[in-house]
């Protein structure tokens, strides 16, 4: 075990979790029984597996993943809620987390009471909650309900008394789990303004949350799990552009039609080959916003003689971006040999939004109707945006005016 510095808040090392598979009354028995006696539980289930993560001070990071990937199970190890199977965890400060709704509340007693409660449990004395009282409540914004039992709020008031309490003393780390997807909106915004205010005053706080939009602007990096393993890590847009394309591609709904290498006596017009590449003519399948993006193929014909092309964008989901034909610009391919031919398409200053896309390129008949055969490669672009969409679209913003009569 490597000993944490001064500037590490979070160190866990090949983290795992493993949790019993009880499906009869003797196989709880059996479970209780193994476990009292130290043997190895004989059935369980790994939620997760071998993760490492290093959170320094100041830092903000995200956790994503689909549901059961295992993001809460590691929050509530790093909270010391569930203690880990494997591996090692070294916590340095003060943890504040929200995990759960009503986590430390008890439902028969008053908000007011369970204030209280919760920060005894959370470490706190009763002169800190004193201290704290009036700003917890002030965040809250629940009014008279702080006096009736916890057992009568709605979900979102919980929410509120929670996070009013787990963030009243600023601690050195706020771990919190979808607290953002439950509440109205204005509590939600109130729940932002802190945490950027939080993170701007040095603050660290890891977030588990399933909108991007929430991690990309509160979150400098983060882990993306899956099937309880670490897939990535690093900087948080890359990270969640790559989650995005991800389900993207998960949700495709069908299949490209993606044909091998013809044979040249194919009866129609064949795609040979696809490629992407850029103004030095490197192959890449990786590009810059706004830069060039050469889509180049080959084609063979059984006339020995040139057809009409289509080629565009489509997401990894299917969602048609762009496409062109080249009898509308007046193009013919060229003869490379008998029998094949040689195109390109420029994309200048591609205007595609960061994220996967598939660029697709199809052979028709002479009129453009008919479609033959479709190849398609696979390119990312990668840059630093919070516009939304497909593609970004020249603009600016400027002094409005009265609506016309």
């Amino acid at each position: 075990m490597t000993v944490p510095s001064s500037n590490e808040l979070i160190c866990l090392e090949h983290i795992g979790k493993d949790y019993p598979i009880i499906s009869t009354g003797a196989g709880r028995l059996r479970t209780v029984f193994e476990l009292l006696t130290g043997r190895a539980v004989h059935d369980y289930y790994r939620a997760i597996e071998d993760i490492s993560l290093t959170i320094h001070r100041g830092e903000s990071w995200g956790i994503i993943g689909e549901n059961g990937a295992g993001k809460s199970t590691l929050l509530k190890i790093i909270a010391g809620v569930v203690k880990a199977s494997t591996g090692t965890v070294v916590v340095q400060g003060r943890v504040s987390a929200l995990l759960e709704l009503g986590t430390g509340f008890h439902p028969e007693y008053s908000g007011r009471d369970n204030v209280f409660l919760a920060s005894a449990l959370m470490g706190w004395t009763r002169a800190e909650t004193h201290s704290q009282l009036d700003a917890i409540l002030r965040f809250a914004d629940i009014g008279t309900h702080i006096d009736q039992p916890v057992k009568t709020y709605s979900s979102g008031m919980v929410v509120r008394l929670g996070f009013a309490v787990a963030t009243a003393l600023s601690p050195d780390l706020l771990v919190t789990d979808e607290v953002l997807a439950v509440g109205d909106e204005s509590f939600q915004k109130k729940c932002l303004r802190w945490m950027e205010d939080f993170r701007a005053r040095g603050g660290t706080f890891l977030l588990c949350s399933h909108s991007m939009y929430h991690v990309q602007s509160l979150c400098q990096r983060t882990m993306w799990i899956h099937g309880g393993k670490m897939h990535m890590q690093g900087e948080s847009f890359e990270v969640t552009q790559a989650y995005l394309a991800h389900h993207e591609a998960k949700n495709r709904k069908d299949a490209p039609a993606v044909t091998t290498t013809p044979a040249l006596s194919a009866p129609f017009p064949m795609l040979a080959a696809l490629w992407t590449e850029d103004k030095t003519g490197t192959r890449r399948e990786l590009f810059d916003m706004a830069e060039d993006v050469w889509l180049c193929g080959t084609f063979q014909t059984p006339e020995d003689q040139p057809t009409v092309l289509m080629a565009g964008v489509v997401r990894m989901d299917g969602t048609p971006v762009f496409g062109t034909f080249s009898n509308d610009a007046g193009f013919n391919a060229n003869r490379l040999a008998p029998r094949i031919f040689g195109f390109r398409v420029i994309f200048r200053r591609n205007a595609l939004l960061p994220g996967r896309y598939h660029l697709r390129a199809h052979t028709l008949d002479d009129h453009g109707l008919r479609m033959f055969d479709t190849r398609e490669v696979t390119i990312t672009i990668r840059g630093q945006t919070r516009d939304h969409g497909f593609v970004r679209l020249e603009h600016e913003w400027g002094p409005g005016h009265k609506a016309p009569r």
